[in-house]
């Protein structure tokens, strides 16, 4: 993986501790809305994340794809993954 590791772990860390305490406020029967919204900022955290991996991944596995077939290929598959997050998975 190219992209910056310690920024890409520090924004899954931020994520699992987010999940944690959505796990917690959902055992404290906390209020659906409240939930909700950390819910969303987790997927925001998320998606952050994903953006930092797929930068990396244009800038140096895509760019630097040896063969005009392999640049396709990794053309293609970036294709396949904008088209899923488009669709919301």
């Amino acid at each position: 993986m190219q992209a910056d590791k310690a920024k890409v772990s520090k924004l899954l860390k931020t994520a699992k501790g987010q999940i944690d305490g959505i796990l917690r406020m959902i055992e404290e029967d906390r209020y659906c809305v409240d939930i909700s919204n950390q819910i969303m900022a987790t997927q925001a955290v998320l998606k952050k994340a994903n953006m930092q991996v797929l930068t990396a991944h244009c800038k140096s596995c895509v760019a630097n794809a040896a063969t005009p077939q392999q640049k396709e290929e990794k053309i293609e598959e970036m294709i396949a993954l904008l088209t899923k997050l488009n669709k919301g998975y």
